[in-house]
């Protein structure tokens, strides 16, 4: 069992190549390979996005408040 304390581990800017706007992501879990498991705290200022991109894979949004758009 790993236990990771809240606040511990520290919130980044995130990379201006996946977002417009200013984008602070929080790392929560990150498996090495083979496995593909990853969960990260993503926070938006106002009329900060993403850019259009996919994932093949899939992917699960869990969002805690606000609004936004999202295309399937």
């Amino acid at each position: 069992m790993k236990i990771i304390a809240c606040g511990s581990v520290p919130t980044v800017i995130a990379p201006e190549k996946y977002f417009t706007g200013r984008v602070w992501q929080t790392p929560i879990i990150e498996k090495e390979a083979p496995a593909r498991l990853r969960a990260i705290m993503v926070g938006f200022e106002p009329g900060a996005r993403t850019h259009w991109h996919t994932h093949p894979l899939g992917q699960t949004l869990y969002v805690v408040s606000g609004a936004g758009l999202a295309q399937s």
